[in-house]
Parts: C-alpha cells; sequence; structure tokens
C-alpha cells in the first residue's frame, strides 16, 4: 500500500467519498483500481442489483423460513405500512404517557425507571441504542435485563421502587426460556409488595402471543405487536425499540428510523462505486477469501458507541456463519467473518499490539465523529489525532525508516477503513446501523448464502431443556456425551 500512495498522488481522492453527514475513505486498502473493478464485476456476476431489489420489494428472500425480509419497512416513512404507521402511534401515545408523568403505578406515583426484559435481538439492539444516544436521554432510568443468571436480575432490580418501575417483556413467542424464566422472578419481586391486579400497570409485552400475556397479567392494550418479516436481530426499529423510544423520546426515536431509511436509499439508489455498503461488504469479501482473514475489527472513536461492537457481533455472525450454500450444498470457501473491537482510544492500550506487530491480516473499521456533543474541543482533537494516526501507523509502519532492532519493526501494510460523521445524532446513528445491515447483505449475497436465518442458535436451546432435566431431577444423564454428563455431576455435587 505505500508503494500505491507512493505511485498515485491521487489516490486518496479517488477512494474517498462524501454521502449527507458520512465520509468514507477506503485508499488505506490492499487494493488497486483492478481490484475493485474485478470486486464490481462480482458483484454483478452474482446479480447484487436483482438482490438488493427482491429484499426491499418484499420477496421471500428467507426461502429457509418462508418469510419476507422486511425491517426496512419498519422505517420507511415515504411508503409506510398501515400497521407500522398504527405500531408507532401507539408507541408515541405510550411513550409520551410515560414521560410525562401520566401514566400511573399501582399506587398513583409517576414512572421513574423502565426495565427491558429481552435477549438476543430483543435486547443487544436497544441497549446499544440507549448507551449510544445516553447524550439526548430524558430523566426515566432505563435498564436492561437479558441474561438468566439470577444474578444478573437481581443486581439490575436492586434499589428499584415496585410503585415507579414499568417493565416491557420482549419476547415474539412469550416461550423465549431466558426472558420468560426473569419475567417470572420480576413478577414474583413485583407482587412481593403489590398485587395480582397492579400488574397491568407495571408491565406491557412486545409479543404475538396474546393469550400467554393476557395469563401474565398484562392487559391487552398494553402489548405491541411484532410481526414474522421482522428478524430478532433487525428488529430494534419495530416496538421492540420501545424502550429506546422512552429513554430519548418518541421525536429522536422517530429520527433514527430516518437516518436508517436514508441510508437504506442510499444503498438502493447508489452506484456501487459510490455506494457505501457495497463497498465495504466487497473489501470484507476480498480480505475472507483471498488473503484468508478470519476476523474484522471494529473500532468507534467514541465511547457512546462502547456497545455497538457486540451488537455487530449478533448482527453479522449470526446472519453470515453459514457452512450450507442456498442450493443446500456444503460449502467449501470460508464465509461469516469474526467481528471483534472496542471503542478508541481504549483499544489502543489494549489489542493494538496485535494489529500492529502481530502475525494476523486483521481488516479493521475506524468509525469517528468529527464534532463532539458537549463541545470540549481539546479533547475531541486528541481524541481524533489518535484516530487518524493509528491508521496512518498501520499503513506506514517505519516502511523506509531505519530501526535499531527487530523489535521495533513495524511492517505496516495493515488495512482500514475510516468512517467520518459529523456528529453523533439519532439520525446519523440510524444511518450507520442501517449500513452494517446492508454491509452483511451484500456478504452473504456473494457467498450464495441465506443470511436472514438462524438455525445455528436452536440446537443448544432444544439440548439444554433436556440438560435441565437432568441438573434439576435425580436421573442419569442418558444419551449424553461422556463428558457432559461428569459436568452435569459436578454440578449436582456442589449443591
Amino acid at each position: 500500500m505505500q508503494d500505491l500512495f507512493e505511485k498515485d498522488p491521487a489516490r486518496a481522492q479517488r477512494m474517498s467519498f462524501d454521502w449527507q453527514d458520512f465520509y468514507l475513505d477506503y485508499s488505506k486498502n490492499r487494493i488497486s483500481e483492478e481490484t475493485l473493478d474485478l470486486l464490481f464485476q462480482l458483484a454483478a456476476e452474482v446479480k447484487l442489483k436483482e438482490a438488493i431489489s427482491a429484499q426491499f420489494s418484499e420477496e421471500k428472500i428467507n426461502e429457509t423460513e418462508g418469510r419476507v425480509v422486511g425491517h426496512t419497512a419498519l422505517r420507511n416513512f415515504d411508503s409506510m405500512k398501515v400497521e407500522v404507521a398504527e405500531s408507532l402511534q401507539k408507541i408515541k401515545e405510550f411513550t409520551r404517557s410515560v414521560t410525562t408523568g401520566a401514566w400511573k403505578g399501582y399506587s398513583g406515583k409517576s414512572v421513574t425507571t423502565v426495565v427491558n426484559i429481552g435477549i438476543g435481538g430483543s435486547d443487544l439492539g436497544p441497549d446499544m441504542v440507549c448507551e449510544a444516544l445516553r447524550y439526548y436521554r430524558n430523566e426515566l432510568d432505563v435498564r436492561f435485563v437479558s441474561n438468566v443468571d439470577g444474578d444478573h436480575v437481581m443486581e439490575t432490580l436492586k434499589g428499584l421502587d415496585r410503585e415507579t418501575t414499568l417493565f416491557i417483556i420482549v419476547s415474539k413467542t412469550f416461550t423465549t426460556q431466558e426472558t420468560l424464566t426473569n419475567a417470572q422472578t420480576i413478577r414474583k419481586w413485583f407482587l412481593k409488595d403489590a398485587s395480582e391486579t397492579d400488574i397491568e400497570k407495571h408491565f406491557v409485552a412486545v409479543s404475538t402471543n396474546l393469550d400467554a400475556v393476557a395469563d401474565f397479567g398484562i392487559a391487552s392494550q398494553n402489548v405491541f405487536p411484532m410481526w414474522d418479516w421482522v428478524g430478532g436481530r433487525f428488529s430494534l426499529w419495530s416496538s421492540v425499540g420501545l424502550s429506546i423510544a422512552c429513554a430519548v423520546g418518541y421525536e429522536n426515536f422517530e429520527e433514527l428510523l430516518k437516518g436508517a431509511h436514508e441510508m437504506d436509499t442510499h444503498f438502493v439508489s447508489s452506484e456501487f462505486e459510490q455506494n457505501i455498503p457495497v463497498i465495504l461488504a466487497l473489501l470484507s469479501v476480498w480480505y475472507n477469501n483471498f488473503f484468508k482473514a478470519e476476523s474484522e475489527c471494529v473500532v468507534p472513536y467514541s465511547q457512546y458507541l462502547n456497545k455497538l461492537v457486540a451488537y455487530l457481533q449478533q448482527g453479522v455472525m449470526e446472519s453470515n456463519g453459514k457452512s450450507t450454500d442456498r442450493n443446500g450444498d456444503p460449502i467449501d470457501y470460508q464465509t461469516g467473518t469474526i467481528i471483534w473491537g472496542s471503542t478508541g482510544t481504549n483499544a489502543q492500550h489494549a489489542f493494538f499490539q496485535l494489529l500492529h506487530q502481530g502475525t494476523k491480516l486483521i481488516p479493521t473499521d475506524f468509525i469517528a465523529f468529527t464534532r463532539s456533543l458537549h463541545g470540549n474541543q481539546d479533547h475531541q482533537n486528541k481524541l481524533l489525532a489518535n484516530c487518524v494516526a493509528q491508521t496512518e501507523a498501520l499503513l506506514q509502519g517505519t516502511y523506509g525508516e531505519e530501526v535499531e532492532n527487530n523489535f521495533k519493526l513495524f511492517k505496516g501494510n495493515q488495512p482500514t477503513n475510516t468512517i467520518l460523521i459529523k456528529k453523533l445524532t439519532p439520525n446519523t446513528l440510524g444511518g450507520l446501523i442501517a449500513l452494517y445491515e446492508h454491509k452483511l447483505f451484500v456478504q452473504g449475497v456473494v457467498w450464495n448464502i441465506f443470511s436472514y436465518d438462524q438455525w445455528g442458535v436452536e440446537l443448544g436451546k432444544k439440548l439444554a431443556k433436556g440438560t435441565l432435566q437432568n441438573i434439576e431431577n435425580d436421573v442419569e444423564s442418558n444419551g449424553m456425551n461422556t463428558s457432559s454428563g461428569e459436568l452435569i455431576k459436578k454440578i449436582k455435587k456442589s449443591w
């Protein structure tokens, strides 16, 4: 890459472009113009344009589950489905009643704390967004319970007032083991000082299982819809984002959706040569399949985005961790990449040593905002200086310099993309999340896999039910691997 920059002074200008408040610089990659031409030819060969059209025209591209992939319709205010508009109106009215104090608990007090109970897509997205938009949050204390770890639940409940706490249970089927276990534990905690009839004033649900919700004690008017054409890991734009709307207000929630829709429009309408998700996806394929790079690092230079990587891990690895192609045949090439990372500058003092002098090729996305929210320019200048300097160091290393020993040798030539965004707002955050959604979709098209099913999640769930019976009851672990059987014996002895 050092040679490419020396030979072509205009490389940085040609391999970068603006779109609204976003600027992408992908010049620090191991690519030439020929590489790009061939990657765009690959996109044409796999009929990427047609695949994009199929998704946005609501064809059943999730073929193994026979479903439409329609999460982009949740944020399309230009042509919104009636049921989506009605759901947003219900979110708006509910949110305003809570944030204005009109919603009263069983003792007549207003809500001060909202607790979201969910897991996976019903937790990671809302939790990440609430943290990312902390600057815009109102006075409500919004918390999240996900792990079935009882200590996690009790720590979350610690110090809460039953009279002023509202719980949102998010479960499409209302049968997810972790979510329902946590919900029942919290229900028992609530009923220590309240009555069954008080539940409808303190619990709401996002679900399709109306009977189970009613049995729990939640009033029908306090149930928000979910649809089978929205996958869990893409559901924060739906009623699953109710906790987001509570935390930052409905207007900011709507701006989040609009920002995502603007990225949708960019993805659908822009030529591939000026298309941020397409370029990032093709570069990912380039390193994954031609350089055998197994992972990608994501480093946001904003502490607000400290939960973004965990969110992207689910989105990317649950979507593209597949070893069977669309014809049902085994795959003999690499598919899904491993996503990892952390926030800068913290990451620089942790794993950046591996990026600079390790033996692995790890392409890295740097994400930064040119303007701070609190206006401390000294901090922001230093933050951005570190961001740019790290991409420069990864590119250049000690190339062309004399070093006193090999311990201080940096080969450089480490690829990076830099995504500069003017300011972290609900709108730009929505665009950033949608960018990575579309990136993983493009990867799936190129790899000829179904990105929107998740059969790999189910096997462990099924086995856990039988394992639980073995742990809770004095029975032999018949049919179970001897290692697992011995582990269960150890667990029982610890009692």
